[in-house]
């Protein structure tokens, strides 16, 4: 999983150099290469807003040609732990959203972080800060009386001399004055004023770098052209554009994500489905319905719904999204998710199918080819799990018959009609659905009943409930020993019903 993951430590330049970038006499690239980073922390596991971050990157990388990376940040070493990691990469796998270099570990970058830190202090872009965490809460208490902003106040911004016994952080200098402007490609203009930001921390006093810091060396050292990310991240970005350039580093183009709500306009939450992607996994949800779901969570192309990877891929385009909030619908997730069965290949849902006959305790060697399930159910199932507990009594016999459906069509009425078709459906030599089609129309037209009225009993009798494929499919699946077994039992039990009578 993590075993020895590839370092990073070249810049920039080398990045150009091996994604061959053309340059002119002058030295400046010709072409730039799209960049895209996905960057998540391995404190918790793989949401479905994070996903979709994480799509939104892919896409427009693939839309471009450029290239996708992963990067997963884990400066946070309280928090971050392997078993969230694993479950990040292996979300990612699922869905198929492949990184064309990573991942790589914040981790094992300390040293480069170690050494802006040292040259911003030396440069005087940094300074320490020895401020106790008592100091700064009582700055915190007394700016809130006053009703003023909640900053660091740039009390150590000057010091000369250091505090004996006080291991101090390290804070960038932030200008005092001007604005910054982020060119935002989702929000558009955004401007900050530099009087309204404090001097962040980028070294803490155990001499771990912080989020922020890290970032934007990152995103220099890896050529990151465009950075796709949550709408919460919006007030860092001036931070790390003031940072970027006393790294003397370019800008990356930045497009910040509106959220994703539940239903209920409410930020979301496990309740709404912010849960582990793999869990959609487990449910039998395909992935590109999962991806095809999550990139109209915010994109649009007039009004199509259904999309496939390669239109995805084609079509993305950031100016396509809209700056309003999105709801999910687990209703809409689940007809897409259908609506990709149904067009998946035969065989392929036959070969995912089989965990999930396993996981319900079904073997699929005692049944029906699990192509043929998913020929029979698709139109019926809405996920895969779904489709394997439809299918149980394909593979293994049931005790009971639901007694409302055994009581409206289980009754004395149908009992020659359908002795007819257990005798008949004996003497067959092959066992064909176009065959057992035609010998259910040819009962019901000798004992002058409609299709309905005949299917319905020996549907009934033959799955234990009232709802199947169509008749027809449902016999030919269930197999002809288990059919004459079940319509025995049927029969018998009508009987008793009609002695009790």
């Amino acid at each position: 999983m993590r075993a020895n993951p590839p370092k990073f430590s070249f810049h920039r330049e080398i990045f150009c150099l091996l994604n061959s970038c053309a340059f002119s006499a002058s030295g400046y690239p010709l072409v730039m290469t799209v960049r895209t980073r996905f960057a998540p922390s391995p404190t918790g596991v793989l949401h479905l807003g994070s996903v979709r971050t994480a799509l939104f990157c892919w896409l427009y990388a693939r839309h471009h040609g450029g290239q996708f990376i992963l990067r997963i940040e884990d400066t946070d070493r309280a928090r971050s732990t392997p078993e969230n990691v694993e479950a990040i990469l292996e979300g990612l796998a699922w869905l198929g959203l492949n990184a064309d270099e990573g991942p790589f570990y914040q981790t094992q970058r300390f040293d480069r972080y170690r050494d802006v830190t040292d040259r911003w202090l030396a440069e005087g872009k940094a300074y320490h800060c020895y401020c106790s965490r008592e100091e700064l809460a009582a700055l915190r208490e007394e700016q809130m009386r006053a009703g003023g902003r909640v900053r660091y106040d740039g009390r150590c911004r000057d010091r000369k001399t250091p505090r004996e016994g006080v291991v101090p952080v390290v804070r960038f200098r932030n200008p005092l004055d001007g604005q910054v402007i982020v060119s935002d490609q989702v929000r558009g203009r955004v401007v900050f004023e530099n009087a309204q930001l404090d001097d962040l921390i980028i070294t803490r006093a155990d001499g771990t770098p912080t989020y922020n810091f890290t970032v934007i060396i990152d995103d220099h050292d890896m050529g990151i052209t465009h950075v796709v990310r949550g709408d919460d991240h919006l007030n860092n970005t001036p931070r790390q554009m003031n940072m970027l350039a006393a790294l003397g580093a370019e800008v990356p183009a930045y497009a910040h994500l509106p959220m994703i709500l539940g239903a209920d306009g409410a930020k979301l939450s496990k309740r709404h489905g912010a849960v582990d992607i793999r869990d959609y996994e487990r449910q039998g949800y395909l992935p590109e319905a999962m991806l095809n779901y999550l990139v109209r969570l915010g994109w649009s192309h007039g009004d199509q719904e259904i999309f496939s990877i390669d239109e995805m891929v084609r079509l993305f385009d950031i100016a396509d999204i809209n700056q309003s909030a999105s709801a999910f619908n687990a209703e809409k997730l689940l007809w897409l998710n259908q609506q990709h069965i149904m067009a998946a290949p035969l065989e392929r849902i036959g070969k995912e199918l089989v965990p999930y006959l396993q996981e319900a305790g079904l073997n699929p060697d005692d049944g029906p080819a699990p192509v043929d399930i998913a020929e029979g159910f698709r139109e019926r199932a809405e996920t895969l799990l779904q489709m394997a507990a439809s299918a149980r009594y394909c593979y293994e016999d049931f005790e009971h018959i639901e007694p409302k459906a055994a009581k409206k069509n289980l009754r004395p009425v149908i009992l020659e009609p359908l002795i007819a078709v257990r005798d008949h459906f004996a003497s067959l030599p092959k066992w064909d659905r176009a065959i057992i089609a035609g010998a259910i129309e040819d009962i019901a037209a000798k004992f002058e009943i409609n299709m309905g009225k005949l299917g319905q009993p020996i549907r009934v009798a033959v799955t234990g409930g009232s709802v199947s494929p169509p008749i027809d499919v449902t016999i030919w699946l269930v197999g002809k020993e288990r059919t004459l077994k079940r319509l025995d039992h049927a029969i018998e039990l009508i009987r008793e019903r009609a002695a009790g009578s």
